[in-house]
């Protein structure tokens, strides 16, 4: 186990050092551009947004809002990298890496407008409504179906199989320092609660994090102001360690501003999942008018993983200063709460990540079973899938924590080398997309998308074509 932790460290090392956090900064930047800082100027519309209803399709149907794929794509997100991945971050990189966190999710905002409207606009039609991502804009958007199947295949093993196998770890670590349970025990505990939801589908899986990840969050962000108003003082010479620490004017530990960058990209990125790949799965189950409405949610939910509950978890342990005493993951998380609030914190954390990364669990289970669905529809394929995902979350919650982590890393590396070059070429109707948005809201309209919206689009399966008296409008 020594020898392939070595590997997959080497292998980290050579694809986030030299490809992938130049290429996330540099495409954050471009986005950002091209489509006029679009994760800045819309926020007013992102939260009005969060109450469309969905769309009733022909035969009667209601499908998946936009509030409910939101909250299956943030339970992905709210998870294992809120608490244990900031705490990784600080550990390894000290205060600085939560500049880059912030750095990354301003940018990555622009980024999942991308990766989610092309998401549904590329949509297929399936017995619970929609689905859609990556794979599928690679084969309608850019007639590569071979670089949509190899996308399939990564992210069902990166989701389905090794992210799971991270919430797990964190879970069973959590729950055994807090309780005393048995980390094997805690795994196939896990793992049985987690049959009885995947069975149940899409809808049930919508349901279930739509109640629990908001209740969630409010309760863990409540916490974290009532820790920040008790030290409300001290905020100030915080705020100056961490922008010191990022640009290495302050040295906490051995890398400086080499480890926080590093550090800050690689959890930012997995907590919020901007050009991962992943959230653009959710964003296109949403029955909705116009593409742009779940792009601009999704950008949202980045918003929100980042800034709001990485941010809280980031200051509880800085305030803490927990971070200088060699603890890493959930225990330095628990550690820092504790400080602040007494011992019945490192009870309250293992019960919030039970339930939070459970939600993971949920929402990264579904990415891989829609990407089996794009390679082929197999009901066999996708029950060893499901036995698969369980047996991973048993086989997480024994293992080491540096083991799992390696195998996120690597992993989540590979999905946004290939998602980015896809967004990239396909970045342009994503544009369009938007300033077709854009110019119907301004005939203060309730925009509605045709397939032939944008001139040119082709393989759009889901939605209509454009009715002759709209069509005279637009020309006239």
């Amino acid at each position: 186990m020594d020898y392939f932790t070595a590997v997959t460290g080497s292998l980290n090392t050579f694809i986030w050092t030299y490809i992938l956090i130049a290429a996330l900064i540099a495409l954050g930047i471009y986005f950002s551009i091209r489509l006029k800082w679009v994760q800045f100027r819309y926020i007013g519309e992102m939260f009005r947004l969060l109450t469309d209803k969905a769309t009733i399709s022909a035969d009667g149907k209601r499908g998946i809002s936009s509030f409910q794929a939101f909250t299956v794509s943030t339970a992905s997100r709210v998870g294992t990298g809120n608490l244990a991945g900031v705490a990784t971050a600080i550990a390894g990189g000290g205060p600085g890496a939560v500049f880059w966190m912030w750095l990354i999710a301003l940018l990555g905002g622009a980024t999942s407008f991308v990766e989610s409207t092309l998401a549904q606009i590329y949509k297929v039609k399936d017995k619970d409504g929609f689905r859609g991502g990556p794979a599928y804009y690679m084969e309608k958007g850019l007639n590569a179906r071979w670089m949509g199947i190899i996308f399939a295949i990564v992210i069902t093993f990166s989701f389905g199989l090794v992210f799971n196998s991270v919430q797990s770890n964190t879970i069973s670590i959590a729950v055994n320092e807090s309780y005393g349970l048995n980390r094997l025990t805690i795994g196939l505990i896990l793992a049985g609660l987690t049959a009885v939801v995947i069975f149940g589908g899409i809808k049930r899986i919508a349901h279930v994090t739509q109640i629990l990840v908001p209740v969630l969050a409010i309760l863990y962000i409540l916490l974290a102001l009532y820790i920040l108003v008790r030290n409300i003082t001290v905020l100030p010479d915080m705020f100056v360690l961490i922008f010191e620490s990022a640009f290495g004017l302050r040295e906490v530990v051995s890398g400086g501003v080499g480890a926080a960058l590093m550090m800050g990209i690689k959890r930012g990125l997995f907590s919020n999942e901007a050009g991962m790949g992943s959230a653009p799965n959710a964003a296109a189950t949403a029955a909705v008018t116009h593409p742009a409405k779940q792009g601009l949610i999704q950008t949202l939910g980045v918003f929100t993983d980042t800034l709001i509950i990485c941010t809280s978890t980031a200051f509880i342990i800085i305030l803490s200063n927990e971070y200088t005493g060699g603890l890493d993951g959930i225990s330095l998380t628990q550690a820092a709460l504790t400080y602040h609030v007494g011992d019945w914190a490192g009870a309250f954390v293992a019960t919030a990540i039970f339930l939070f990364a459970f939600s993971s669990i949920i929402g990264n289970y579904y990415y891989g079973e829609t990407n089996i669905d794009f390679i082929k529809y197999s009901p066999i394929s996708l029950f060893l899938y499901r036995l698969a995902v369980l047996g991973m979350v048993v086989f997480g919650a024994t293992v080491e924590l540096e083991v799992v982590w390696g195998l996120a890393d690597l992993s989540m590396g590979f999905m946004a080398i290939i998602n980015l070059i896809a967004i990239t070429l396909l970045a342009k109707i994503a544009a369009a997309a938007l300033k077709d948005y854009r110019l119907q809201k301004k005939e203060g309209k309730d925009p509605v998308f045709y397939s032939d919206s944008i001139p040119g689009l082709e393989n759009i399966e889901c939605w209509d074509t454009m009715p002759e008296e709209e069509m005279k409008k637009r020309q006239g």
